[in-house]
């Protein structure tokens, strides 16, 4: 008996796939990269930061349950939450980082986990420069973010280049961890984006004043890693399209780093949008979904890019957003975080940064996990989260989160 329910389960989970997989054609679809990578599908899960990447007690077990389930899932690519590739880039005190051997041992943990199934995963290289929240800070320019809490120090000349070599290094680290590839974050206002922009470059040496001078520390990255990963090993990098911000890139200089890039011999360039100090909102359940595909779809547009197939994201939520996006052309992979309604947190429709802020950096519970196991901590996160919201912005409308667990997604 056991045997034959097993069939029948294995059967009808066949006749569902059989039936899906039409509605889903460009979604699912496979894609082969220039440095020989496959991915089973078109499906992204987008860097986030889930509290989990930090090692405890020399154990990165939660993280590894936590995209093994997504591996599971069926994602076809999977991006963990930004790590440091230096203790100056750290987001916070003590905030994950890769730059030693002896932190490689835990993320194989994590990479053995994903491995178990058709997906990838690339580790994300994320540098906060002057957006970190410790003394330590660097950037192009002695400016402190409007954001930020400390005026970050400039780096000289020679800490630039050390700088470059720290992304190198950390990348090689991934590849020994078994990753299949690194995503170096240079958009959203992080380090390389302060580097780009005029906003955050008053430079006057060969890394700022002229576009080439401010985007040769991008493409410098890109450059020393592939010559330290070798050919095999995939590098995303995620591009800044839409800086939001005064004294950001211009369309022009956009296109022309995208290029420059590929020509690095980058595999995929994903879409930034919006510096974390933006004031227009890019992730709020306010902006109608995949409200920037357009962005994606006007570089594929330019014909510049020959190799390189580019990703679209933000408030993608829904596999028919993704489905009409890609049948549509305006992209060649979609990168999504969360999804499925019922997993959409009303507290999410706050802005960003106010969310960021009031909250501690708990680990990821039931706002985006939905399994059931999470839901008590997930209930202490909103309800608290509540109350420090509105300690800050008292005029934002209040969730009714506190007394109804019924609309919690358990």
């Amino acid at each position: 008996p056991l045997v034959t329910s097993f069939c029948k389960a294995a059967k009808m989970a066949a006749a569902v796939a059989e039936s899906i997989a039409p509605r889903y054609s460009h979604m699912l679809a496979p894609l082969e990269l220039r440095c020989g990578l496959t991915l089973a599908n078109r499906v992204i899960m987008g860097s986030m930061h889930t509290g989990l990447e930090e090692a405890h007690n020399g154990s990165l077990h939660k993280m590894a349950a936590f995209y093994e389930a997504r591996a599971k899932g069926g994602c076809g690519l999977i991006v963990t939450g930004g790590i440091a590739p230096s203790r100056e880039g750290w987001v916070s005190p003590f905030a994950a980082k890769l730059t030693t051997q002896s932190e490689v041992e835990p993320h194989r943990e994590v990479t053995a986990a994903v491995h178990q199934y058709d997906s990838k995963i690339l580790m994300q290289i994320l540098h906060s420069g002057r957006y970190g929240y410790h003394p330590l800070n660097v950037a192009p320019s002695p400016i402190k973010a409007p954001i930020g809490w400390f005026t970050p120090r400039a780096l000289s000349s020679a800490d630039v280049s050390r700088t470059v070599d720290d992304y190198a290094r950390s990348a090689t680290l991934a590849k020994d961890a078994g990753y299949d590839g690194v995503e170096i974050m240079g958009s959203e206002g992080y380090l390389i984006n302060q580097f780009i922009a005029s906003r955050t470059n008053k430079r006057t040496d060969e890394w700022g004043g002229s576009f080439e001078n401010r985007s040769r520390f991008a493409t410098e990255i890109v450059k020393r890693t592939r010559a330290a990963v070798g050919d095999d090993f995939a590098i995303m990098f995620r591009l800044s399209m839409l800086d939001l911000v005064e004294g950001g890139s211009s369309w022009e200089e956009t296109v022309m780093l995208a290029k420059a890039l590929e020509d690095e011999g980058v595999d995929i360039i994903n879409t930034g949008i919006g510096w974390h100090e933006a004031r227009i909102p890019t992730i709020a359940t306010s902006v109608p979904r995949g409200a920037f595909s357009w962005v994606t779809r006007k570089l594929k547009e330019e014909g510049v890019l020959l190799h390189t197939p580019l990703c679209t994201t933000n408030r993608i939520n829904l596999p028919e957003t993704a489905e009409s996006i890609l049948r549509q052309g305006d992209a060649d992979l979609i990168s999504m975080v969360g999804g499925r309604r019922q997993r959409e947190r009303i507290f999410f429709c706050c802005n960003p940064r106010v969310f960021a802020h009031a909250l501690p950096m708990p680990q990821i519970g039931a706002a985006v996990s939905g399994r059931p196991g999470d839901c008590e901590q997930g209930r202490r996160w909103s309800r608290g989260g509540d109350q420090r919201l509105h300690r800050l912005q008292p005029g934002l409308p209040r969730p009714h989160l506190q007394n109804d667990d019924s609309q919690l997604p358990c």
